[in-house]
């Protein structure tokens, strides 16, 4: 009786711990986003602000997060990879439902709202923490973002090749709390207001069948 009432214990244990990931690690899909069957999107297309204030309008996205990837340095900061040595981009992680967005359909946004042409720099934005990146979380995520680049060439939207990495995720660090939803809590900024709001004044157009409200 001892022996299956602990038989049982432990069953429940690794059910849950099955449930949960089975271990607290930055960067993977979290309880939340395996117990709502949702899946996660990493990229970096220039400054972070720009790239989650367009995914944070779209049907299906539950969570759109600032952050760095794709470096070597541990634990980094805003000042540190604005240096570019720690070999971080400026990225952002979208959780999304893929039963009202697909991955491709984020993949395709993604290249209609940044210029994936030009090597380590958006606009003024010059480094390669402001790269253009996919890090993709498994092999699927991979041909995907092979798929869409080629498609894109194929279909010559843009005049000169896409030099978009398209590199394994390893680890997400998120990016101080201030970044967090940055042009919705400073829309007066000065960069908000030039750079930011044409961008996203332009995708809602586009997109308007797609927005969340």
């Amino acid at each position: 009786m001892k022996k299956w009432i602990t038989l049982s214990i432990a069953f429940i244990i690794l059910f849950d711990m099955t449930l949960l990931g089975g271990q607290d690690t930055v960067g993977k899909q979290d309880s939340e986003a395996v117990l709502k069957d949702v899946e996660t999107a990493v990229l970096g297309g220039g400054c972070f602000w720009c790239i989650e204030a367009i995914f944070e309008n779209l049907k299906g996205v539950e969570k759109v997060e600032s952050g760095y990837a794709g470096g070597h340095a541990e634990n980094p900061t805003y000042q540190q990879v604005c240096t570019g040595n720690t070999g971080h981009a400026e990225v952002v992680r979208i959780v999304f439902n893929p039963g009202i967005i697909s991955y491709e359909d984020i993949l395709r946004i993604f290249f209609d709202v940044h210029d994936p042409t030009t090597l380590n720099r958006q606009g003024a934005d010059v480094g390669t923490q402001y790269r253009s990146i996919i890090l993709t979380l498994n092999e699927n995520q991979k041909q995907m973002a092979e798929k869409v680049i080629q498609e894109i060439e194929n279909e010559k939207i843009w005049e000169n090749p896409i030099v978009t990495e398209v590199v394994p995720f390893t680890t997400f660090h998120m990016a101080e709390d201030y970044h967090q939803e940055y042009y919705e809590n400073n829309p007066n900024q000065s960069y908000c207001r030039l750079v930011i709001s044409p961008k996203v004044g332009k995708f809602r157009k586009a997109y308007k069948e797609k927005l969340d409200k």
